[in-house]
């Protein structure tokens, strides 16, 4: 009955509803996640930028030397990038997974299997990553170099279309997707088995509550580019 019940309400639901509900909780839960962990996200890029090896004791030295000589609003430098990145970024990977479950006839009698839940979030991941990639590469950019030098998204962009070229913007596509791939497929297909196994004792919860929280955690967990 319960099943039953949640299956109806999903029913109810227009595909245009689906999509908008789809893109504000990703959005949202992205942009939650990614702000409250900025400072480590800065402080990650920094060892990886210049090759460190990375240890606790030294990533809270970076921390506190940043906090001490730029002031407390530094460690969230480049969070301007990473909301213009993580709120696009997020919305439509969630959005983009519900469609190809669609394709994939996921929903419909039979199509829940292993594979097409892997390949719907593997879809959803590689849609999500290719059209937000350049914003990435800006995000890391903003993060490891002086304001003066980058003080704005615009002028990342500007500055590395005049130098670098255009083809910078999608250095590692390749990489970057076949990590992609497995690592969103599995966290898709982990995501919506936890739904399916948990709908009949929680149908009576605001899906929007269920949604968001799940989206939450998955947006702070799921795969970034090295």
């Amino acid at each position: 009955m319960a099943k039953k019940h949640a299956s109806n309400k999903k029913e109810d639901l227009t595909n245009a509803q689906i999509v908008i509900t789809s893109l504000a909780a990703g959005a949202v839960a992205g942009a939650i996640a990614k702000t409250t962990i900025a400072p480590l996200d800065r402080t990650k890029i920094n060892f990886q930028v210049n090759h460190k090896p990375y240890s606790t004791k030294k990533a809270l030295k970076f921390l506190l030397h940043t906090l001490k000589k730029e002031g407390l609003f530094a460690l969230w430098r480049g969070n301007s990038a990473t909301m213009a990145r993580i709120v696009p970024h997020a919305a439509i990977q969630f959005t983009a997974h519900e469609q190809w479950k669609k394709v994939l006839r996921v929903d419909q009698g039979g199509g829940e299997s292993p594979g097409r839940l892997f390949l719907a979030g593997s879809l959803a991941g590689v849609t999500s990553q290719s059209l937000t990639y350049p914003l990435d590469l800006a995000r890391a950019r903003m993060a490891v170099t002086h304001k003066r030098e980058y003080a704005t998204l615009r002028q990342v962009f500007t500055k590395i279309y005049h130098t670098e070229g255009i083809r910078t913007f999608y250095k590692g596509y390749i990489p970057t997707m076949m990590g992609v791939m497995p690592y969103a497929g599995v966290s898709f297909f982990i995501y919506d088995t936890l739904k399916r196994l948990y709908k009949g004792m929680l149908y009576n919860l605001k899906i929007w509550r269920l949604t968001i929280f799940a989206k939450l955690i998955f947006t702070n967990f799921g795969y970034s580019k090295k």
